[in-house]
């Protein structure tokens, strides 16, 4: 039990506070850092939220665009230190916990309807 609490009290310094709330369907762009070399920079990766998966530090979503006629997906913790920022772009209407049906769509049915009540 003991080394549990330590575990827990370590995680939970590492917790982003300043994280916006994030939901299914909406449309973020994610600042990610990227090292070539020696230097490094951020890269931002705009998609479609289509999963989220709780739990504590270990937060992730996974985020999905279509690059080049591809569609890409990524899976970001969204408390690690290589994410810089989230920022949402458009909040969307979606009545499931996971998109995954997008990953058979192609072009324009894969837009997902913008939803007004949620403030950015």
């Amino acid at each position: 039990m003991k080394g549990q609490a330590l575990i827990r009290s370590i995680e939970a310094e590492q917790i982003k506070s300043d994280l916006p709330d994030i939901y299914v369907g909406d449309t973020v762009r994610v600042g990610v850092r990227i090292r070539e070399g020696e230097k490094e920079r951020v890269q931002p990766y705009e998609g479609t939220v289509i999963a989220m998966r709780n739990g504590g530090i270990n937060e992730t979503i996974t985020v999905r665009k279509i690059f080049q006629g591809v569609g890409v997906e990524r899976v970001f913790l969204l408390h690690s230190p290589l994410v810089e920022g989230i920022k949402i772009i458009r909040r969307g209407k979606v009545r499931r916990a996971k998109l995954y049906y997008l990953r058979d769509r192609v072009g324009k049915a894969t837009r997902v309807k913008q939803r007004f009540d949620r403030s950015l």
